[in-house]
């Protein structure tokens, strides 16, 4: 698996945008989030990925100032009202955690999570504790990730062993009540 699989798979999650409208008030941009009803300076995601809807379409592009997005094609300036999508960041803390674990690991964890109907950007909390453990021979303990898709809340936790094999088990706990278990073994 490459990191463009990697990539390919993280780009494929559900709710990676927030969407939103673009307000121009006193000479200042806002977003104003559909679901979280509240609104934030646009400013704040300058060199975003962001989305913005034109003539039944998304045009994709990077956020610059004054509300213009370069898309690889042409500069567009956002209109006071545009619906507009702004790609989520992962927490840091879970990028991290991504990026330690073995192809197999990830593969299997992201597609447990999306058939429990999760996304890795659906992520409120992420302590990681394989950050702490450096440059240590044997490396083995417990990670924990909360996520919420806006319907329930599942808990996972993180057990791992990385000494000769690398091993991965994620226990899944839902709000509901619902659990699994996967594993996976590296050699």
């Amino acid at each position: 698996m490459s990191n463009i699989f990697r990539s390919n798979i993280l780009k494929s999650q559900k709710r990676s945008f927030s969407e939103g409208t673009a307000l121009f008030e006193e000479d200042t941009w806002f977003f104003f989030e559909i679901d979280a009803e509240e609104e934030s300076e646009l400013e704040f995601y300058l060199n975003h990925e962001l989305k913005v809807y034109r003539d039944g379409d998304w045009l994709s592009g990077v956020l610059l100032e004054d509300g213009i997005i370069v898309t690889p094609y042409e500069r567009i300036r956002i209109e006071n009202g545009d619906r507009i999508q702004i790609k989520k960041n992962i927490l840091y803390s879970l990028e991290n955690l991504l990026e330690e674990i073995s192809d197999d690991a990830f593969h299997q964890f992201t597609t447990a999570l999306n058939n429990l109907g999760y996304s890795i950007y659906d992520s409120i909390f992420c302590h990681n504790h394989l950050v702490f453990l450096g440059n240590q021979k044997i490396k083995e303990g417990v990670n924990f990730i909360t996520f919420d898709n806006g319907v329930e809340v599942c808990a996972v936790q993180h057990h791992f062993t990385y000494y000769k094999k690398k091993r991965d088990r994620f226990e899944f706990t839902l709000s509901t009540g619902r659990r699994i278990v996967i594993e996976s073994f590296n050699l």
